[in-house]
């Protein structure tokens, strides 16, 4: 949303949502996750690594009455070395009932599910290139989201009118909440057939093209087809839902059809919804490049929580409120996940303001283009009254998901913002060219995008700074060690001496930052080069009018932001402190 969000994406703007929806099990007791399944993106162990990921065919029955999800997972593997060991992960709360190896029945002295590491043993080590067909079936009550999006899991709620509701949403936990998977955003799986039973007459809407369905004995199974997957973005949407369905003809000559499952009664919201998103597909498709998933659809589904990129099926819980400017601001931002974290994803928890701070960007960036600079220049800076900016973006060393949760770092928050911010001052530096072709190279590892022509990548915060050089041609390190690796923001100080402005940029790493600085003076603006970090301009004879970076395009420390966040702090502290009190 986080992906999952933001608000995510997690959202751009974190509004509390009131759901209609009630959830059904409130006081059931969930036991806590075990640690590894607690936890998305683990190191990859090495048979991790030599387990090539070529199919899937998931079938999943989903019981609202019971709150149980009974699975079967068949898959179809290449060893990419050789292996004598699968090791996938998968929630130990599910009791696994059976296992097949290349069609052979599996004893339980073979195989075991390690506080969420499930191991099988193979009956001899598979060479290189082997095929390998496993089978894996398993049922239970899956973990319950306690708030979902930003706490993973299943939410078992109801529609206004009391019907089943269930969402998923997983991005902090990982696909393992749901399925056995190698829970690590470098491990897609090339096909998944999944086959989703839910009572009749319930409907479940599912990631990729619709397959058909069929109706047994009180329930409907509905089928779905999609390819390269997002670890976390498979999801459950199961409800009463009805679908608006167009198609859409992209500029890239291709067309799709875009889906939203809705509740009843709320069909001329959806389809005003669905208006807008051609709005958005052509911002996107123009700024950035063609839909990801053409060949599959555009998808949204009415969720009873916020929002999360699920790939193909973003789920929507904004209530169809739109913001000032006329748009949905939330189903902006998930649908930017399409291209940053679905097509674009980061290779580890670290590097996750490439998916959420582009994202976050891409808001302010459509605003620019649909209503003009004002809007542009508000958005980016109702954002930059949240940035925290006390610990690095990128820190050194490996970052734990739960990260993002952390309140002191604010990590979870600067991602968004932050990175929006960064990719702000970065346009401004190298200008528009280099920048828009650094963001299409970043997302398709090519120039030259076109529908069928790439599939997903898989980025460092290095992969960006090289495609930025390369795009504008001038070296950025010192721009992505003082804004990436460092927490504080780079500071500006202003020495005065009769009609002289001296100018001097420090770090918090006492780097070197030479970022060029505009001052208008008068009627006219002065481009100060900043050769050093240092630079200076003479007033002439209105020495009291001028103003420092006139048009906001670097990020900077601004000790006026700082303490009025603190002032904030203090006085929501004080309201709790006397809430707690009485």
């Amino acid at each position: 949303m986080r992906n999952a969000i933001a608000a995510l994406a997690l959202a751009v703007s974190i509004i509390p949502f009131a759901t209609l929806a009630q959830d059904a099990d409130d006081t059931d007791w969930d036991p806590p996750l075990a640690e590894r399944t607690r936890e998305s993106g683990l190191p990859l162990t090495a048979n991790q690594t030599a387990t090539g990921l070529d199919a899937l065919d998931l079938s999943l029955r989903i019981d609202p009455a019971a709150t149980t999800l009974t699975g079967i997972a068949r898959y179809r593997l290449t060893a990419l070395a050789p292996i004598s060991r699968l090791e996938f992960d998968l929630d130990p709360r599910y009791a696994i009932s059976a296992m097949r190896l290349n069609g052979g029945l599996v004893t339980s002295e073979r195989w075991r599910n390690d506080k969420g590491l499930l191991s099988v043993d193979l009956p001899q080590p598979a060479s290189k290139g082997a095929e390998i067909a496993l089978e894996v079936r398993y049922s239970g009550h899956p973990h319950k989201a306690k708030k979902a999006p930003w706490d993973g899991g299943i939410q078992w709620s109801r529609t206004p009118s009391g019907q089943p509701w269930i969402a998923t949403a997983v991005q902090g936990e990982g696909c393992d909440l749901i399925y056995p998977c190698i829970d690590n955003s470098q491990k897609r799986v090339a096909v998944i057939d999944a086959a989703i039973a839910v009572p009749a007459p319930l409907v479940a809407a599912g990631n990729g093209k619709f397959m058909g369905r069929s109706d047994e004995g009180g329930w409907t199974t509905w089928k779905w087809q999609t390819r390269n997957l997002n670890t976390y973005a498979l999801a459950l949407n199961i409800g009463p839902y009805q679908t608006v369905e167009r198609t859409y003809a992209s500029r890239f000559g291709n067309s799709y059809p875009i889906s939203f499952w809705y509740l009843p009664g709320n069909r001329d919201k959806a389809v005003a919804l669905v208006d807008q998103m051609t709005q958005f597909l052509d911002f996107f498709e123009r700024a950035i490049g063609p839909y990801p998933a053409g060949a599959e659809k555009v998808g949204l589904v009415e969720t009873p929580h916020l929002g999360m990129e699920h790939q193909t099926i973003n789920a929507y819980g904004n209530g169809f409120k739109l913001a000032p400017e006329g748009y949905d601001w939330l189903m902006h931002h998930e649908f930017s996940h399409e291209w940053f974290a679905n097509q674009l994803a980061e290779t580890e928890p670290k590097h996750m303001w490439l998916q959420e701070g582009l994202g976050s960007y891409m808001q302010p960036l459509y605003l620019q283009q649909k209503l003009g600079e004002a809007n542009y220049h508000a958005a980016l800076w109702d954002m930059r009254k949240k940035i925290v900016a006390k610990v690095a973006l990128v820190p050194d060393g490996r970052v734990s998901s739960a990260y993002y949760n952390d309140k002191d770092a604010g990590w979870g928050g600067d991602i968004y913002y932050k990175g929006a911010w960064i990719a702000h001052t970065l346009r401004a530096l190298i200008g528009d060219k280099a920048f828009f072709a650094t963001l299409r190279r970043v997302t398709y590892g090519r120039d030259d995008p076109r529908p069928g022509n790439f599939l997903p990548v898989y980025r460092t915060s290095d992969d960006f700074r090289s495609e930025a050089e390369k795009a504008s041609g001038k070296d950025l390190t010192w721009f992505f060690e003082a804004y990436l690796s460092q927490g504080p923001l780079p500071k500006l100080t202003v020495t005065r001496t009769g009609q002289r402005l001296d100018l001097a940029w420090t770090t918090a790493g006492h780097t070197v930052f030479p970022m060029p600085l505009d001052v208008r003076v008068g009627s006219r603006v002065a481009r100060l080069p900043m050769t050093g970090g240092r630079g200076s301009v003479t007033l002439g004879g209105d020495t009291s009018d001028y103003t420092i970076d006139p048009e906001s395009k670097i990020l900077r420390d601004n000790q006026a932001i700082t303490e009025w966040q603190a002032q904030e702090k203090a006085e929501k502290d004080a309201k709790a402190k006397a809430a707690a009190a009485q």
